[in-house]
């Protein structure tokens, strides 16, 4: 009722004096939030609270179309950056193990796997496809039914085309789905800045590859992961990891000797 009470009186105001309407705007969305219950921001599709966060056991992750083809036509970001972050993340799904998937298209015409990223997974061969959109491809999409996984996170090459057709088909298909900007890139940077646009219109949530591997360590106590993450960190991180490193040089080396000269 408050809610629509509220938007008649911004039509009132609106109507008068569009400054003061833009004004009420803002106080109306500070009441909004104010006196919304947690039902109530359930509801509304909001992604809020722990439920929210990904852990090893709630996510699956598939990794589309990192291939030589894709590659050269990259332009949103340099290549090694994308070569690094990928690896980076299925290093790091690979630590916590998250169950991954691998997929090409026309890897006859467009290349093979990214091989460092093949090192990964060598015991997996990646499904390679006609679609271009992989959610297509039942192979694709049983198998992330089977992981019986509601959280699926996707990386591709390229994310205007084979990110955003897939995050958005199963997002319908009732999937939560998160995507990796920075293990993902376009044809252009405009390309790769819509698609995000469009997927997170679409209900996806972005990430980054470094934020993947946070969320599923979560706490420093959990020492069977610890040393793996921070040995992804070391190898990917770029300046997390050498400061990491530095961190744990420092760590390791003794205290200076200040008592001075000892006798002879």
């Amino acid at each position: 009722m408050l809610q629509t009470h509220g938007l008649g009186v911004l039509r009132q105001i609106s109507s008068r004096r569009p400054l003061m309407a833009i004004m009420a705007v803002l106080l109306a969305s500070f009441v909004f939030v104010g006196f919304s219950s947690p039902q109530e921001i359930k509801k509304s599709g909001a992604k809020v609270g722990s439920g929210a966060l990904l852990t090893p056991d709630n996510c699956a992750l598939i990794l589309i179309d990192h291939q030589p083809f894709q590659f050269s036509c990259l332009r949103s970001h340099d290549s090694q950056t994308i070569i690094n972050n990928i690896v980076g993340l299925a290093k790091t799904a690979k630590t916590f193990g998250v169950p991954t998937l691998l997929t090409t298209v026309l890897e006859r015409q467009g290349g093979s796997l990214l091989k460092p990223l093949q090192e990964v997974f060598p015991d997996q061969k990646p499904i390679d496809r006609t679609f271009i959109n992989a959610w297509e491809d039942t192979r694709v999409s049983e198998w992330a039914r089977k992981t019986g996984k509601k959280k699926i996170v996707m990386a591709a090459l390229w994310t205007e085309i084979c990110l955003a057709m897939p995050v958005i088909q199963a997002l319908g298909e009732g999937y939560e789905v998160y995507f990796v900007t920075d293990a993902s890139g376009g044809v252009t940077l405009e390309a790769h800045e819509m698609a995000i646009q469009r997927m997170i219109q679409a209900g996806g949530v972005p990430i980054t590859w470094v934020v993947f591997g946070a969320e599923l360590q979560r706490d420093w106590a959990r020492g069977e992961t610890a040393g793996k993450i921070a040995q992804v960190n070391f190898e990917h991180g770029g300046v997390i990891g050498t400061t990491l490193q530095w961190e744990f040089q420092l760590l390791s080396t003794p205290p200076a000797d200040k008592s001075g000269p000892k006798p002879k």
